[in-house]
């Protein structure tokens, strides 16, 4: 697989940019869900599956941008 290049990439890019900040307030929100005590349990269960699909997006796209090296 080679990485993705020219106007792909730099979509690929500011979508990683997008996704790295929901991934940030995300966690954000989760910690201070945490912090107020008494947490709704489903809603923070959601919120920690979101980021954990958003974390499985952002490393395929990592992925997809670095080259491949062979070791």
């Amino acid at each position: 697989m080679t990485g993705v290049v020219g106007p792909n990439e730099v979509a690929a890019r500011a979508k990683l940019t997008q996704l790295t900040q929901e991934h940030r307030d995300l966690d954000s929100a989760i910690e201070a869900m945490v912090r107020a005590g008494n947490p709704d349990l489903m809603a923070l269960a959601r919120l920690k599956k979101r980021k954990l699909q958003l974390k499985d997006e952002i490393t395929e796209i990592n992925n997809g941008l670095l080259p491949d090296i062979i070791a």
